[in-house]
């Protein structure tokens, strides 16, 4: 269903964040960023290592892994969502690609900017660094997800495959 579809008008649905800040990760942010992509992995049924938490936080901020990035949304000074992003060669291309890893925005938040605003932020990046080309993947179930997405990006026929 396309938000256009929804039976919600659009004075129904939740009013955007008017002091919503998007930045990139700062160590300070470990406790709020855990709490996030730990919701994030929650809501996709997995879970990761305490070893990976901290060696993922480590790469995510600036100065760790040149090729990857977060930014986190914060509202009212608290943390709302955050995005991971992955820049990486391809063999298509002279530039690099961007990869939209993984996007979170607390339900609360949903529908109010917060994933637009995020994924707005990795194209800022991408294009500061001369990357045109900025991809994600998300589940066809996924369907509050893809209302933003159907909106903000366009869809490939590609499946995903992994090692068996």
């Amino acid at each position: 269903m396309r938000l256009s579809d929804s039976p919600c008008s659009p004075r129904e649905r939740p009013p955007a964040v008017t002091d919503l800040l998007v930045r990139p990760l700062r160590p300070e942010d470990a406790t709020a960023w855990r709490g996030l992509w730990a919701a994030y992995l929650d809501f996709y049924d997995t879970s990761v290592p305490a070893e990976t938490y901290d060696v993922t936080f480590a790469r995510l901020l600036h100065g760790g892994d040149p090729n990857m990035g977060c930014r986190l949304a914060l509202s009212g000074g608290q943390a709302v969502g955050l995005v991971h992003f992955i820049f990486h060669r391809h063999c298509w291309k002279p530039e690099n690609v961007c990869y939209l890893q993984d996007l979170y925005a607390d339900p609360a938040m949903r529908g109010r900017g917060v994933g637009r605003a995020l994924i707005e932020a990795v194209y800022a990046v991408a294009d500061s660094r001369g990357t045109p080309s900025v991809y994600w993947l998300t589940q066809d179930s996924n369907e509050t997800a893809r209302q933003l997405y159907d909106r903000i990006g366009q869809p490939t026929p590609f499946v995903k495959y992994v090692r068996g």
